[in-house]
């Protein structure tokens, strides 16, 4: 861990944000989020540094034309389960690669494919911490999945809790989930409660 990255966490709780929305921010678990706004902003590093890998692709998320490329290539992962019924991105940057891919599916693939949302519910709890609520929703202002095959968006699975949530919740509300496709897999995971995950990087620790 480096200074920036301590530095950016207390930023990010300064605005208000909750661990559970750092983490998802910087693209790391939530006991390295935690960690990371227990450290001072000025210091390299100290012991206990939880194991995991920062991601950054500001370089692609800042351009929308090399996000509908990388989504059309994500689409054509998901492609592999079969056809899609809605396209389900997981807020706030799951969402992105989900509008993209419903496009590829309509105006490429001559789809009728609609997108649908997902908000993790994160609560603040009293005495300084924070937590996560253990369920989320599906925006109801977006497709229902409801009798659909669903493909399940997101940008980084680091240890599937959400992603989890989001198969629990599509199939309680009568959806199939048939792919979960991710940007990056830093939990090495084939499928998630037997629906397969593909991922355009998988991030392995040797050692």
């Amino acid at each position: 861990m480096n200074s920036k990255l301590i530095k950016k966490a207390h930023e990010l709780r300064a605005y208000g944000l909750t661990t559970g929305e750092i983490a998802d921010e910087l693209n790391v678990s939530i006991d390295t989020a935690r960690w990371l706004t227990l450290q001072q902003a000025s210091q390299e590093e100290t012991e206990n540094v939880p194991v995991d890998f920062a991601v950054n692709w500001n370089s692609l998320g800042g351009s929308s034309t090399r996000l509908k490329y990388v989504s059309a290539a994500l689409s054509d992962m998901a492609l592999e389960e079969g056809d899609a019924d809605v396209i389900l991105g997981i807020a706030a940057s799951g969402i992105p690669f989900a509008t993209f891919m419903t496009d590829y599916y309509n105006f490429e693939m001559g789809y009728e494919t609609t997108l649908s949302i997902f908000h993790p519910k994160k609560a603040k709890v009293q005495h300084g911490g924070d937590d996560f609520n253990e369920t989320g929703t599906i925006s109801t202002n977006f497709a229902s999945v409801e009798d659909k095959k669903v493909v399940i968006v997101d940008d980084v699975i680091t240890s599937g809790k959400t992603i989890n949530e989001v198969v629990e919740t599509v199939r309680d509300l009568g959806g199939e989930p048939i792919a979960i496709v991710v940007l990056i897999d830093k939990a090495g995971l084939n499928n998630i409660q037997n629906v397969p995950v593909k991922s355009f990087i998988s991030v392995s620790r040797l050692g």
